[in-house]
């Protein structure tokens, strides 16, 4: 070709590969996910939160978007996590209880999240991101054997897990009371009493000649006695270490956890795990202990806080939030990075310790918290940043829930999402990016353990987000916001009061949820609710058949199943932990 042809072709090549970089996909961003525990809408102060500092929270939802009608699937740890992870209702893969006890609390549990559900971090490892969990779990480990290690993270998409595979609970901080106060009271205190009643009514009989007793039925009710007693004393002694350890990948590193420095320890190896990330995507999944009881912060925070134990550890929380916004700075992957910020549902109310402190947050103007479905144990924090494609300083009121995280991160990724199953969640991005005023969601079903509690309606070309209650928790005493006497609401039975008609309400006009509609006040009232039992009847429909992880015989202890870093006995005491100081304040 002559040469004034080839300088004629060039500029034309060169605009056709402007024009094709131009068109083409974005770079795919890393995602940081940083989840609380128990952390109520009424905490961080760009939710309205006046006395307790959280600089870096605020921060980025100035440099981002507020979600102020975030959802959480389940107002409890395990479904909620499970429906975040999976972009689905709990119930959908079993991770609900039909019975009192809705979460996880013993490591050698069977149940958990099934190997068949996919998670985002699948999703993303799949499409050659590095991708890790930091913290917290709660979705079981073990299905068959302490080796099968079928419900861990390494098993559901993530490259590397630091943490806990439970929770943490009082009884893994000694001195801090235990949550089993009503289990020991059934199944130990009465019995015993009532063990103690009968032989000394039995001895009263014999000695004066009422009643003749065999020395046997003596010796027997003693024995029985004493082995009440004696696993009593053995669960007081064991729970702690069998239950409550920490793990990097598949081994154990601490067991018991100790609780020094534990959020400065996290919060280096979230760090540590973004800087050996950077020549590729990255996910990390920062997933806290705090502010969930027993609470603990380091000497930096203890006691400098205007909220007790409870404000301290939601500042070195947000302390660590901060860490991990600098180091992306740092490494100038801010620009490139969404991180988003929530709690797993609203806090707990009725967290009270054995000395009377409220160890429990704020779910700011909202009724109830953590274990119901009104709108203070659903309604969390959601924070999305993202420079340069997130508008700083959005504020969003359409309804979004947590299960909107896995299509929108999946999108992000590109991936493709699962065709052999419904997912409930809805990319977030068109509303985050102004392309769209409204939420995807028409519906949204709030679920109380595996029952259907109540339906949220948002009509199109209409304001009024009606939300209508089948059944309501019984608050005990009468006029408190909680249930204070079994210390978490349960979902059926003598602790509900059911509603037929449902109990209607406009969250749009009444977020406080006070004043239930009536047809008196609501002309469309049997309308209204007539659409909505249409929809929940539809979404019933659609729920399929599934084992439940959450029944007794999944919740319960299995020997079996039990991990200990020792394999003589159940001594159970080992501390490999070598803390990075690297992170300081």
């Amino acid at each position: 070709m002559p040469l004034l042809g080839k300088m004629r072709v060039l500029p034309l090549l060169l605009l056709f590969l402007w024009e094709a970089q131009s068109h083409s996909a974005p770079p795919r961003p890393n995602i940081v996910l940083v989840m609380a525990d128990d952390l109520g809408i009424g905490d961080p102060g760009c939710y309205g939160n006046r006395t307790l500092r959280t600089p870096n929270i605020d921060r980025l939802a100035k440099e981002g978007a507020k979600l102020t009608q975030h959802l959480a699937a389940s107002p409890l740890c395990t479904p909620s996590r499970a429906a975040f992870m999976t972009g689905r209702y709990p119930v959908r893969s079993g991770m609900a209880s039909w019975y009192r006890a809705g979460v996880f609390v013993f490591t050698a549990a069977s149940g958990g999240l099934p190997p068949s559900e996919i998670t985002f971090a699948r999703l993303l490892k799949n499409q050659g991101y590095s991708t890790a969990l930091i913290g917290k779990w709660h979705l079981g480990m073990n299905c068959y054997n302490k080796t099968d290690f079928c419900h861990h993270p390494l098993h559901h998409g993530f490259d590397y897990f630091y943490g806990l595979t439970m929770t943490n609970l009082r009884d893994c901080k000694p001195g801090e009371g235990t949550v089993f106060t009503m289990a020991f009271k059934k199944l130990v205190f009465i019995p015993l009493q009532i063990l103690g009643i009968t032989v000394l009514t039995l001895a009263v009989l014999n000695c004066l000649g009422l009643l003749r007793v065999p020395h046997t039925v003596f010796f027997c009710l003693l024995v029985l006695a004493g082995i009440i007693l004696v696993v009593f004393l053995c669960f007081l002694h064991y729970f702690r270490p069998l239950n409550c350890f920490l793990m990097r990948n598949y081994e154990i590193t601490q067991q018991p956890m100790s609780y020094d420095n534990l959020t400065q320890r996290l919060t280096s190896e979230a760090v540590h795990f973004i800087r050996r990330s950077t020549e590729r995507p990255f996910m990390l999944f920062l997933s806290y202990l705090h502010v969930h009881t027993a609470h603990f912060s380091n000497r930096d925070f203890a006691g400098k806080s205007r909220h007790g134990k409870y404000g301290d550890a939601a500042e070195e929380m947000d302390w660590s939030v901060g860490q991990i916004l600098n180091v992306l700075e740092e490494l100038r992957l801010a620009d490139n990075t969404l991180v988003y910020f929530t709690s797993d549902h609203g806090a707990h109310v009725e967290e009270v310790n054995i000395k009377g402190e409220v160890h429990g947050g704020s779910n700011g103007i909202y009724k109830g918290g953590k274990a119901n479905n009104w709108e203070g144990g659903i309604r969390v924090p959601g924070v999305l940043r993202w420079p340069g494609v997130i508008r700083a300083g959005q504020v969003i009121h359409a309804p979004t829930s947590n299960m909107d995280i896995f299509p929108t991160v999946a999108k992000l990724a590109g991936s493709p999402l699962p065709e052999d199953r419904i997912i409930d969640g809805r990319d977030l991005m068109p509303l985050l990016q102004g392309k769209s005023q409204r939420s995807d969601h028409e519906f949204l079903f709030h679920y109380c353990n595996a029952y259907l509690n109540a339906v949220r309606w948002h009509p199109p070309n209409s304001t009024a987000i009606w939300k209508a209650f089948f059944f309501t928790p019984k608050f005990t005493p009468e006029g408190a916001n909680g249930c204070f006497s079994t210390h978490v609401c349960f979902c059926f039975g003598k602790f509900v009061t059911h509603h037929d008609p449902p109990l209607l309400f406009d969250i749009s006009k009444d977020p406080r949820e006070r004043n239930p509609l009536t047809p008196a006040t609501e002309p469309r009232f049997h309308e209204i609710l007539k659409v909505m039992q249409a929809a929940a009847d539809e979404h019933t429909r659609s729920l399929p058949e599934v084992p439940n992880q959450l029944s007794l015989g999944n919740q319960l202890w299995k020997p079996w199943l039990q991990l200990c870093c020792h394999s003589s006995g159940l001594s159970c005491q080992c501390d490999r932990e070598k803390y990075d100081a690297r992170v300081s304040r």
